[in-house]
């Protein structure tokens, strides 16, 4: 049964894409639940991390569960319905202050790049595969989706990724900047655990700021909240974090950040 699971393991906040039958294809309801994943995360303090992933051992997301296409998407209503439901739940990631690492094996396809581009960053296995088919089907990609993809890997590579509709491996994916880092299939677990634990030990408020600063970045310039993420930056610099890490820098021992 396709299913989004959310859970929460030490500081990860884990959001696990569950459809084995097909893949981890996404469904209509998995993307209308994404918003409230993401939003559970952000609420709960002890959360440090968004870690996103698919279901069981094979596959990331191998794109939208297209069985269910005639309902979701057979009418003009439903389409703008669907794509709706589906920049929500993009846009999900980007109103939350903590970083989202994705964890990529197996398919990554469709709805599986777009939703692996909400996250900051990508660590995929050597196996893993990358194609973005919607000339395929005769679709199109959501603005936001195609807004981040060339953002993130550039105009011409966007261009080569849509028109060819080419299968990409993991290093060539790594190699236009679309992954962060591959990895050998039988570490990805370890390495990705390893990732998780290096960028939760920072700040969590210099992270939200840092993450807002990326995400005002990308928007258009006259868009732009310099004001919040100003404030967000004074409140780094007034923090009992920022104390407590120059403590740590003048005791020589790790920082024990809370947050605040």
């Amino acid at each position: 049964m396709p299913e989004l699971i959310v859970r929460r393991e030490g500081l990860i906040g884990w959001i696990l894409f569950s459809n084995p039958t097909r893949h981890n294809a996404v469904n209509y309801e998995m993307l209308r639940s994404l918003p409230e994943a993401v939003a559970k995360h952000e609420r709960d303090r002890a959360v440090r991390i968004i870690a996103v992933a698919g279901g069981g051992s094979e596959h990331f997301v191998s794109g939208s569960d297209l069985s269910e296409f005639a309902g979701s998407r057979g009418s003009h209503y439903a389409a703008t319905s669907y794509e709706q439901a589906v920049e929500a739940a993009y846009e999900a990631f980007a109103a939350c202050s903590k970083p989202a690492l994705a964890k990529i094996r197996g398919a990554c396809v469709g709805n599986g790049i777009s939703l692996a581009l909400c996250c900051d960053l990508r660590m995929a296995s050597d196996e893993a595969r990358f194609r973005l088919p919607v000339a395929r089907y005769g679709m199109s990609a959501s603005w936001g989706s195609l807004r981040r993809l060339v953002a993130t890997v550039g105009p011409g590579h966007a261009a080569e990724i849509l028109f060819t509709q080419r299968r990409l491996s993991a290093q060539e994916a790594q190699q236009i900047g679309l992954v962060n880092r591959v990895v050998a299939a039988h570490i990805l677990e370890s390495e990705f655990a390893a990732y998780c634990a290096e960028v939760s030990e920072g700040a969590p408020l210099s992270h939200a700021a840092s993450k807002r600063a990326i995400v005002e970045s990308l928007k258009d310039p006259a868009s732009r909240d310099l004001k919040a993420l100003q404030a967000m930056i004074n409140a780094c610099h007034a923090s009992e974090d920022y104390m407590e890490g120059l403590a740590a820098f003048r005791d020589q021992r790790a920082p024990n950040f809370k947050g605040r």
